[in-house]
């Protein structure tokens, strides 16, 4: 127990060779020691755990052996290497500019300088982390860096690069190490599990690999957490279970139910995960990924940029062939989406249903070939049953008209589609179909249903109060705050023939109620007990008189004043709510 060594620095690599993902900048290491072109200051910038403090030794090593290899690597014979071997050497100075980041402390570094190596070429002070020096600490140290004596030689180590003052990184020869690939992160897991007698899965590498983010001593001590799990038998199932990582099995089920349209399952799926202890965001953000993934393994040129073992990619791309590019694309769109209102979202688990319906439906939305034709085609088509009203007729003639049927494959044209075209020549268009008939709402298609239904009344008497009080009460009942205040401040009057004569003061409130009317006069029909109620809208004349207008009165009203007005709404494409 005494003698047990973590991974992480048993396995350290010792010379250039043996570092992991970082070929090009040990390559021009090696280089400039075999040429004997040594900077004075070097700066080794990246992110956690890619081999910059290790690079740092083997190069302070290297420069130090007393009779180097052909290939430009240490001898680990000589009196320097076993010294630094052993950790015993005083030609290396390492600082940990994280604690000792003030001025004294680089003041103290700074007279070391001066005193010469006692074995080898070079004295190399190593500081790590030193974006954390103060900015007085920054500036005391800059002569000593721009102009060290021959013998010194100075390697700053750092993770946020951008922290550093420009006086110091233009002093400095920069190397910029990069994130190690999962392939590699794997390679070297294997030659460590293979030193130790330890038995792995690929697929439980991969899983540490993409944990480890690029970094392998995050990937290392990984190892070690999972092998102490499992007793020296790393397999896929105890890396799930120990590091509770979100199996993309969940990933693939999710996706095949989703592009079925089963909606129940793919909810069914979501609470299983839930009821794991994964947390929402997670599962929405894994989705995206799972999703991108799928994506680039369609293109044989793309599929590279998915690193994973054999067997999982094969997986992942057996999926892509039954994925629709379009399906594929909206999904991502929705996830990405979906991931942006995680966070300010109230309801989280409702938001990330949503995102799983709207999914489900992509695949039952025709998207192309003559399916496209379909989407384009139906919202021309009148409904069945519906009574089609010609833009220029009167309350009364409305009143008078009768249902239509339109066929679908052969649309009857009638006067409605009969319309002058740019050239002011008629033509008759079986598929220009009448504002209101393309605006049908779905509270109309709830009357048309009601009218199929063919609920009958006892057309009962009733007096203009009773109609006053049944008008109020729709008002009280009704949704929109604009029509709600516009039904309250309009004047009603009963005729003879059972016809409500409904005052009102502009053309957008007699398009409301155009749009409402069906739903008024059935409201009043079961009120009342009478189904023979017309409603009639007129304009009055005396505008002035009246207070409330909508958004659009209000806009035109503005417009009129200052005609710039309508030039900043087209230019940022604004719209009134």
């Amino acid at each position: 127990m005494d003698n047990y060594i973590v991974s992480a620095r048993k396995y350290r690599p010792s010379n250039f060779h043996s570092v992991v993902g970082q070929k090009s900048l040990t390559t021009t290491l090696k280089n400039a020691i075999q040429s004997n072109k040594l900077a004075h200051a070097y700066l080794f910038c990246g992110p956690r755990g890619v081999g910059k403090t290790t690079c740092a030794r083997i190069f302070a090593k290297t420069i130090n052996c007393l009779s180097p290899l052909p290939d430009g690597e240490a001898c680990n014979e000589c009196e320097s290497c076993k010294a630094f071997n052993d950790n015993r050497s005083y030609n290396i100075y390492e600082l940990d500019a994280a604690s000792n980041n003030s001025v004294d402390d680089i003041r103290s570094l700074t007279d070391q300088v001066r005193i010469p190596p006692q074995i080898g070429k070079y004295k190399v002070y190593i500081i790590d982390e030193v974006h954390m020096l103060t900015t007085q600490a920054f500036n005391a140290f800059l002569k000593t860096l721009e102009e060290p004596p021959h013998h010194a030689v100075f390697i700053l180590a750092t993770t946020e690069k951008h922290k550093i003052i420009p006086t110091i990184l233009s002093r400095c020869q920069t190397y910029d190490f990069n994130r190690i690939s999962i392939n590699d992160i794997v390679e070297y897991l294997e030659y460590v599990a293979s030193s130790e007698n330890i038995t792995v899965e690929k697929e439980a590498l991969n899983t540490i690999a993409q944990k480890a983010d690029g970094g392998m001593r995050d990937a290392l001590s990984i190892f070690d957490q999972i092998v102490s799990f499992s007793g020296g038998n790393v397999t896929y199932q105890s890396v799930l279970e120990n590091l509770n990582v979100l199996d993309y099995e969940y990933y693939f089920k999710l996706t095949k139910e989703m592009l079925d349209g089963n909606v129940s399952n793919s909810l069914l799926i979501f609470n299983e995960i839930l009821k794991k202890g994964f947390d929402g965001q997670l599962v929405v953000s894994g989705l995206a990924n799972f999703i991108r993934d799928v994506l680039i393994c369609k293109d044989a040129q793309t599929i590279q940029l998915f690193e994973v073992g054999e067997a999982v990619k094969s997986k992942y791309t057996e999926l892509a062939q039954i994925c629709s590019n379009e399906f594929l694309y909206e999904a991502l769109k929705l996830s990405n989406e979906c991931d942006l209102n995680y966070r300010i979202s109230k309801n989280k688990r409702l938001l990330v249903e949503i995102l799983l319906i709207r999914i489900c439906q992509l695949n039952h939305q025709p998207l192309t070939g003559d399916d496209k034709k379909k989407i384009e085609i139906k919202p021309l088509v009148a409904p069945t049953n519906i009574n089609t009203e010609v833009a220029t007729a009167t309350p009364k003639e409305t009143k008078q008209a009768t249902p239509n049927t339109v066929n679908i494959q052969q649309p009857e044209i009638t006067k409605s589609s009969a319309l002058p075209n740019k050239q002011g020549v008629i033509t008759n268009n079986p598929l220009r179909i009448s504002v209101k008939q393309q605006k049908t709402t779905k509270e109309e298609e709830a009357t048309t249903k009601d009218k199929a239904e063919q609920v009958t009344f006892a057309n009962q008497p009733f007096s203009e109060e009773d109609l006053i009080r049944a008008w109020k009460e729709y008002a009280e009942i009704e949704d929109n705050a604009h029509f709600k205040n516009t039904i309250l401040n309009s004047a009603i009057k009963l005729e003879e023939g059972n016809n409500v004569i409904v005052s009102i003061y502009n053309e957008g409130q007699q398009e409301q109620f155009e749009e409402k009317n069906q739903i008024i006069k059935r409201f009043l029909a079961e009120k009342l007990n009478n189904n023979q109620i017309n409603l009639i809208t007129q304009i009055t004349e005396n505008k002035k008189e009246f207070t409330p207008f909508l958004s659009r009165d209000k806009f035109n009203y503005m417009v009129d004043k200052n005609p710039k007005l309508q030039n900043l709404v087209d230019g940022f494409n604004l719209r009134l709510d």
